[in-house]
């Protein structure tokens, strides 16, 4: 794909000048090469200098012209490859006296063959050899490479006569690939022109849907490797879906079957209109220009959007802020709308691929002549399993159709025809209000929104065809749109595509064994369209500034009625959409064991049927946010909240009191000890009321267990690790003898081995010993279980409280929990909550997520004579919301406005970005 002409080359290179002084400089030693070659080779290295300045220079003036400045690369290249071949032809390796040359050709490969070199891209050539073990051709070889090591070029090279290109090419996919996007360089041409045709009469002639397939197949594995989506929020340019090689890969699929020598002839092929061809160079120029931002930024051949570059790259390209929407997450936005259209481009280019091979088939063999008939389906062919429109005119003639397509795909398990994919985004500008407001086409799309098939694949489609953000504005609002966050894994649309996906495989049954209770309660819902609905619009409203699920409660209001639903399901739909957060908010930052958290939450649900539609909609909206998001703690907070409020919704008041709560406890954890059962008539008045209510009854059950050894060995310190995997994390048990900072300096041990606390509940027993339980996962979210890791937590925890080891600095040293945090601005945030529990005071800190966050924030609320109860410990990405249930030192709530006040800076300092960088060594 050659580059378009450049303007002013010679400021770039100018060869013939430069070639001159080389001859100037050979001639000033006595026209001994050898010996002024490293004269010559610091006027290489300093026009390379001056060229790479010039073309970096360029670059900042116009940051999104990609193929200029990749082309401006290739040719620096090119100038400077063709000044050594003379350079070393003629004096380092000069023909020997009464011998003939040889033919060698330099040819440029890979990248550099297309002419889309970034700034640090390998330079990758091929010599096509007459003789390969021709003494003079290895030592011209020889004096080539090592002139271009020597300026500091990574290179990557092969030296392959013409019959080696033929044999090594049936063989090996890769070298195929290669010297498919060979140019010619410098050298013998006619040697490169027989290699050429050589290469396509015996190589790519008859194997051309091998070609294909095999390309397709190396395609779908790399995606798979990269995530299988274009929307990952820290995109590979090069490798990702919807990336630069997505490009690549047509290029040479059209280069092996038509033999286009520019990507513009795919027009010529029937491969692209002109419209897609220039929508094709438009989304590579801007894929190539990012690239090449990342190698200047990076100073190396990086091709990772990461956080910290995408803030930067926006910059200089000059994206700048708006309202509600950062410059980095509008660029960003624009780059997966050309990830989006590779996507688009590559359907239509392979569709019409397939249409020329059918026509090829059914001109010759023992078939030629028979034509399979297609079937009617409401309107529309379908063959081969693939649905199409009739006509070039067909929604012209009916825009609704538009949306009707999509509805019949679903409903039926067709795919959409490529060709008719085409015509569907090319006429996606017929649907206007007319159509939006229709009620025919408002019930297709509910019916497609709501398939029992697999509604997920075909909405995606709908959104690559630009039908999708037409009928519904505001979901084109936030398609491919980023969250800037280190949390969410795509984009809102593919988000929320991916969220009716997993409602839909939900509702099937094929994932019961990790959402029991949504498997079975979704089958009890009086309104499974509100629950869909729900789902499509609970981050519609995201990117507009303020509270993204009160403003999209009010995009509900206005669509769920143009969808067809009733005034109580729009009212359902709106309220969810406005708390779609409230379940998770209550599992994960509150204390559930505390009555006042069911109380306030049942409160807020008040009935059967929206705490069924809020705990399928809470689940699916983690499950896609991206893999691993989901995990068995997650699922068991969510199941413990939902069966507490189901049963007080069921029963319309608290089962029974405290006394009767303590007491079926009790229970139920004599029950658990089995064997040990008479355990509990030593031990059921060692803890307090709130230490039944909170405490599960197998971890009670442990707790007591782990006690009385304890105490039959004296032990002043027992600490006990176990791998929990219903839980999804390891239980860490510690009882000592209790004293104020015990749990900071418990929560600082477990980080300094790698730990992160998800849960911590602290109890003193009536004699006077802590009994705290921690719930741990490494790094990945996963429990710990090898009894070297158990060792390890079990002895750091030991040295921390008994050894005097010095926790602050250690803490210190360890590297943030997730690379790329430091790219996030997270200011601190602090908030008490004295009515969200009858005996405690909540407080809630948000904080960027670093190595001993925790562990300050404990101390700064020792150091305030706050007693932490109980801890719940979230992560978002980059950030960190602890949730402390605290008392003062007599067991009261907190409320003098001073104390608090001081609570405040106490913690808002323990958090700050200023307290991490005066705790790191110098």
């Amino acid at each position: 794909m050659s580059a378009p002409p450049l303007s002013n080359q010679r400021a770039i290179v100018d060869r013939r000048k430069l070639a001159q002084r080389i001859g100037e400089t050979i001639g000033e030693a006595d026209g001994d090469g050898r010996s002024a070659r490293d004269a010559v080779l610091a006027l290489l290295r300093k026009a390379l200098e001056n060229g790479r300045t010039e073309l970096s220079r360029r670059l900042a003036e116009h940051p999104s012209a990609g193929h200029a400045q990749c082309g401006g690369q290739s040719f620096l290249i090119d100038q400077l490859l063709r000044l050594i071949h003379d350079f070393a032809s003629d004096h380092l390796a000069p023909v020997p006296e009464g011998k003939r040359a040889r033919a060698i050709t330099l040819v440029a490969a890979g990248g550099y063959g297309r002419e889309e070199l970034a700034p640090h891209s390998d330079i990758d050539i091929a010599f096509f050899v007459e003789q390969a073990d021709d003494p003079r051709t290895v030592k011209l070889i020889e004096a080539i490479l090592y002139l271009m090591w020597d300026l500091g070029l990574t290179v990557g090279h092969s030296v392959r006569t013409v019959d080696d290109i033929v044999s090594m090419s049936k063989s090996d996919g890769t070298i195929l690939t290669s010297l498919l996007e060979c140019r010619y360089l410098w050298g013998d041409e006619a040697l490169y022109e027989e290699a050429r045709r050589r290469f396509y009469a015996e190589v790519v002639d008859g194997t051309e849907r091998q070609f294909v397939a095999d390309k397709l197949r190396e395609r779908d594995a790399r995606h798979k490797r990269m995530g299988d989506t274009r929307y990952v929020v820290e995109p590979n340019v090069k490798e990702g879906k919807g990336g630069l090689r997505d490009l690549q890969a047509l290029y040479w699929i059209g280069k092996y079957i038509h033999r286009v020598r520019d990507a513009a002839e795919l027009v010529d092929a029937g491969l692209f209109t002109k419209a897609e061809y220039r929508s094709f160079r438009r989304a590579e120029g801007f894929l190539l220009a990012v690239r090449c931002h990342l190698h200047e930024i990076t100073g190396r051949a990086e091709d990772r959007l990461t956080f910290d570059l995408q803030k930067e790259i926006a910059r200089r390209m000059h994206f700048a802020d708006r309202q509600g929407k950062a410059a980095v997450e509008r660029f960003m936005q624009y780059y997966f709308l050309q990830a989006k259209r590779v996507g688009s481009l590559t359907g239509v280019f392979l569709g019409q691929l397939e249409e020329q091979f059918a026509k090829k088939r059914a001109r010759r063999g023992l078939l030629a002549g028979f034509n399979a008939r297609p079937r009617m389906v409401r309107g529309y062919t379908a063959f081969a399993g693939k649905l199409a429109a009739p006509g070039d005119d067909w929604f012209r003639k009916d825009p609704i159709r538009l949306i009707e397509i999509f509805q019949v795909a679903e409903s039926e398990q067709l795919e959409i025809d490529p060709r008719t994919m085409r015509q569907a985004d090319r006429d996606s500008g017929l649907i206007n209000d007319e159509v939006r407001e229709s009620p025919r086409a408002n019930a297709l799309f509910l019916d497609l929104l709501c398939g029992r098939n697999d509604p997920e694949t075909v909405l995606r489609w709908m959104n690559e065809a630009g039908v999708f953000g037409r009928f519904v504005p505001d979901f084109g609002r936030v398609n491919a749109q980023m969250q800037f966050n280190m949390y969410h894994h795509y984009t809102v649309d593919e988000h929320t595509i991916r969220a009716i996906g997993f409602l839909n495989a939900i509702e099937k049954g094929s994932l019961s064994e990790e959402h029991p209770r949504a498997s079975r309660e979704i089958h009890r819902l009086k309104s499974r369209r509100a629950l869909f609905v729900a789902t499509l619009l609970h981050d519609i409203a995201k990117g507009r500034g303020g509270d993204h699920s009160v403003l999209g409660a009010e995009v509900a209001e206005k669509l769920c009625p143009r969808f067809g639903l009733t005034e109580d399901e729009t009212a359902l739909v709106a309220w969810m959409v406005r708390q779609h957060l409230l379940m998770s908010h209550t599992a994960f930052k509150r204390d559930i064991a505390d009555p006042k958290t069911v109380e306030d939450f049942v409160a807020e649900v008040q009935t059967l049927e929206r705490l069924r539609q809020l705990a399928i909609l809470t689940a699916v909206d983690i499950r896609a946010v991206g893999p691993g998001t989901w995990n068995s703690w997650k699922g068991q907070l969510l199941g413990e909240l939902y069966d507490l409020s189901h049963e007080r919704l069921r029963l319309g008041h608290a089962t029974s009191g405290r006394k009767g709560r303590v007491a079926a406890k009790k229970e139920a954890v004599r029950a658990e000890l089995g064997d040990k059962a008479a355990l509990m008539d030593t031990h059921e008045n060692l803890f307090t009321a709130p230490y039944w209510i909170a405490e599960p009854p197998d971890i009670a059950a442990r707790n007591i267990v782990q006690y009385t050894v304890a105490r039959e060995l004296g032990e002043a310190l027992s600490v006990h690790c176990e791998a929990d995997e219903e839980r999804g994390a390891t239980l860490v048990t510690v009882i000592a003898a209790d004293h104020p900072g015990i749990f900071m300096r418990i929560a600082g041990a477990i980080h300094l081995v790698g730990g992160n606390i998800i849960d911590a509940r602290i109890h003193t027993t009536r004699t006077g010993y802590a009994v705290d339980n921690f719930l741990v996962q490494d790094p990945l979210g996963r429990p710990f279980g090898e009894d070297d890791q158990l060792a390890r937590i079990e002895r750091s925890i030991a040295d921390g409280l008994t050894g005097g080891v010095q926790l602050v600095p250690k803490l210190a040293k360890r590297p943030l929990p997730r690379r790329g945090a430091g790219a996030f601005e997270v200011r601190p945030s602090v908030a008490f909550d004295n009515d969200a529990s009858h005996r405690f005071t909540v407080i809630e800190v948000g904080a960027r997520d670093r190595p001993a966050l925790l562990n300050r924030l404990a101390r700064a609320l020792f150091e305030q004579h706050a007693m932490i109860r109980s801890a719940h410990i979230t992560h978002y990405g980059e950030r960190a919301a602890d949730t402390f249930y605290v008392t003062d030192l007599t067991g009261d709530k907190i409320t003098d406005p001073g104390r608090l006040e001081a609570l405040r800076t106490a913690l808002s300092d323990a958090a700050s970005d200023e307290m991490q960088a005066e705790l790191e060594p110098a």
